[in-house]
């Protein structure tokens, strides 16, 4: 996920430069004054746009958690059959955690927040439940199931997007450049489609 450059406004500069230094560097290690700075603006900018780092941060989620929906949406768009369409979603992944791993980890970082802070707890939230009804709107339910117990499209969807963010963590944490056992996971994930 890339964003796009143009000209910005002051607050978008600021949303842009704290992604990056989350990204970089971690929410619990990143001040006001690193964003500030990073954004080429003075502190009291942040607080007239944002009025708080909380305020920031739930801007800078909703406008990451929003690009990445729709991301995700027009890939899976780009096909008309359910199989190509996971082989669409995976590859992306793919290709986000090899090229863009600061992304990832922006997003890890975002769900680490949710999980301790009610403030950020229904953004990341909507952010799951709204990729898994987009994977069960353009992959699952057009799909045949061998399915001898009836399981939900909607639970199917959820271990997708786990298995997918579970896969990218132990990359992560790994990165030991082994882009044939990354390649192997998310094959065997693809496979359990054909």
């Amino acid at each position: 996920m890339t964003f796009e450059t143009k000209k910005l406004s002051q607050s978008e500069k600021i949303l842009l430069a704290a992604s990056e230094c989350i990204s970089t560097r971690g929410y619990a290690n990143v001040s006001m004054r690193d964003i500030a700075n990073e954004a080429g603006v003075v502190l009291s900018q942040i607080n007239y746009y944002f009025n708080n780092k909380e305020g920031l941060f739930k801007e800078v989620i909703k406008m990451v958690v929003d690009k990445y929906k729709h991301e995700i949406e027009e890939i899976l768009k780009a096909e008309n059959s359910p199989k190509e369409r996971i082989k669409l979603l995976i590859t992306h992944f793919k290709k986000t955690l090899k090229n863009n791993p600061k992304f990832i980890k922006l997003l890890y970082e975002f769900t680490e927040l949710a999980l301790w802070s009610p403030a950020f707890s229904d953004l990341l939230r909507n952010l799951y439940k709204e990729l898994s009804e987009i994977i069960e709107k353009y992959i699952l339910n057009n799909l045949q199931f061998k399915n001898k117990k009836e399981i939900s499209t909607k639970s199917i969807s959820r271990l997708i997007i786990g298995s997918l963010f579970g896969t990218g963590i132990q990359v992560l944490l790994e990165n030991d450049g082994d882009d044939d056992r990354l390649n192997e996971v998310l094959d065997a994930m693809q496979m359990l489609f054909e």
